[in-house]
Parts: C-alpha cells; structure tokens; sequence
C-alpha cells in the first residue's frame, strides 16, 4: 500500500439561501440571539466547519448509494464499500487503508468581505421563525441567526490516491463517483439546519481539481 499522491478540490461555496450552522448559546445576554451560528473564536467571522460539510456529504451518498443501515440511521461501517473507503471506517478489519479524504474549514473570502463592508451591507441577519400551536393556532416566534445569500466561502478538499495493489485506479475513479457526487447531491439538498423551512441552500463555482476546472457530474 502506497501513497501515489494527494489532489487538491478547490473551489467557492454560494450562500443560495440563508444558511445557519448552529454555534454556542451558553453564554446568551439579555435580549441576545439564543440561535447563533457558528463563529470563529478570533475573527468572529462565520465559517463552514469541516465537518459539517464531510458529514452532509457522506450522509447524501450513503442515502444515494443505499449504504445507510436500515435499523438505525447510522453511517455505514462495512469497511468494504466505496464510501467506507473515501469517508473512512471505524470497522477495525477494513484493508482499504486510511480515509481518502480531508475536508479543511471553509472560511470566507477576503474579496467578498470587503465587498460586504464596502457597501455597509451585514453578512449576518436575524430570521423569525414560527412554530405553531396546533390547538391554540398560536404562533411561537424563534429568531434563528443566518449568513445572508451572496456569502462566498472557500472550499478546501484533500484527497489521497493509494495504490493498494491496483495502481490507485480506483481511488482516482471514486474522486468523481464518491467525492464531486457527493458535492453535486449537495447542490440539490441543503447545508446546516432548517432545510426544510428554506435555510443551506448552496452552489458550487470555480470548482478545479489540482488547478483545473471541473464540471459536477449530473445527478438525478
């Protein structure tokens, strides 16, 4: 088993539709937002953590796939699959080495910040949302923290090709089958919290593989 090389998916990430990655509320002031998003704890800017994204775009292939275990909802441990060998596996008895991929920290980009500041316009923004009281009809009104649409992030992906007795052939077929799939089934669901009330709906742009431009493959 051999390390061939390490590809590098970079890219934009577009806030479609406000997009809400809860943070801490611990520490809630009066008056405060008891719904905040995630912050970085130097900047204060929102980001997409990694994991957010690595866990959306293993839980939509597995879905895609029919990988997700049926009894519990739990991401699939086989150690033997496609998606086990690109997510990882904690199935002690897989011999498809280490987890392919590396999902960085999206942050956002400079250009788009200054844009925002430039032209005093938030990146931040306070949505009421209502629950309702099916008796009653009385709505209960709950402010949710969003990043507005228009936000860039920056995408940052690893992925390693392992030869494993095949000249890395397979690796280099699951970056499109796997990886940009997960992506493109991404494109078409959501990202963080409140997706079914319209919240995380996002695109890809300038999507390159070692510096050079790629298309999503399409997806039903």
């Amino acid at each position: 088993m051999k390390l061939l090389k390490t590809k590098k998916i970079a890219g934009d990430i577009v806030v479609i539709t406000g997009l809400h990655i809860g943070g801490s509320s611990d520490t809630i002031e009066i008056g405060g937002m008891d719904n905040p998003i995630i912050k970085h704890p130097v900047t204060s800017d929102p980001y997409i953590p990694g994991s957010s994204l690595k866990g959306k775009m293993r839980s939509l292939i597995e879905w895609e796939t029919g990988k997700v275990i049926a009894s519990d909802g739990k991401p699939c441990s086989c150690g033997k699959c496609e998606v086990c060998r690109v997510y990882g596996s904690s199935n002690k008895d897989s011999q498809q080495g280490p987890t392919r991929i590396i999902v960085r920290d999206s942050f956002i980009l400079e250009t788009i910040k200054k844009d925002f500041l430039d032209n005093n316009t938030p990146i931040l923004e306070e949505k009421n949302e209502n629950t309702i009281n099916r008796i009653t009809a009385v709505a209960n009104p709950r402010p949710i923290e969003r990043v507005v649409p228009g936000v860039k992030f920056r995408l940052d992906i690893l992925f390693k090709i392992i030869d494993t007795g095949d000249g890395g052939v397979a690796d280099e077929k699951y970056l499109n089958e796997v990886v940009l799939k997960s992506l493109a089934l991404l494109e078409l669901d959501y990202l963080g919290g409140g997706g079914s009330r319209g919240n995380g709906k996002i695109k890809f742009e300038n999507l390159q593989v070692d510096g050079l431009k790629v298309e999503l493959p399409k997806v039903d």
